[in-house]
């Protein structure tokens, strides 16, 4: 009895962990042009971060954006701290003035995602690699444009609703 409400008080601590939201007060007059920042050549250099804050891995991006006018397609190119790689390939779609739908090899349904004002939240639950198979898991993926040629990007990882972990990527636009 003590271990299921342990487990139930987990849950509900990390429910009330605070997260963005897209009517949060904007810091900026910047509007984050989704496409516009990604088309071309971005770097990005990021970690991910268990739930206790325990970096467990770090890694650079290199991000190949194709905007068409109507797909916006980002290749991305990971190169871990281990010298591991993958390749992650991203199609997405302007469904309207702000929203987006896209896809990716392992992700489940649709991602779908909003601008809004100088943030973008996108979310999905993908089949991420790992060494022993898979592990599924939920993003809620934020990224701010906090500058012409710099977005910061912190998402955040749940698995059957409890925060796993975090990844906090730097991105650089370079042409």
């Amino acid at each position: 009895m003590r271990v299921v409400v342990l487990i139930l008080s987990l849950m509900v601590l990390s429910a009330c962990a605070g997260r963005p939201d897209l009517a949060d007060e904007k810091l900026s007059q910047r509007d984050f042009d989704l496409e516009e920042f990604f088309d071309g050549h971005v770097v990005g250099y990021g970690q991910f971060q268990d739930r206790f804050g325990t970096v467990r891995r770090r890694f650079e991006v290199q991000v190949a954006g194709d905007w068409d006018g109507e797909v916006l397609t980002l290749t991305e190119d990971f190169v871990y701290e281990d010298a591991s790689t993958e390749r992650r390939v991203w199609t997405l779609t302007k469904t309207g003035a702000e929203t987006w739908e896209g896809s990716a090899p392992g992700v489940i349904w649709q991602a779908s995602g909003e601008e809004r004002g100088d943030a973008f939240n996108w979310q999905y639950t993908i089949d991420l690699p790992v060494p022993d198979g898979t592990l599924r898991v939920s993003f809620d993926d934020w990224m701010w444009q906090v500058s012409e040629d710099r977005v910061l990007n912190r998402a955040y990882m749940d698995k059957y609703g409890v925060e796993v972990g975090e990844v906090i990527i730097w991105f650089e636009k370079r042409g």
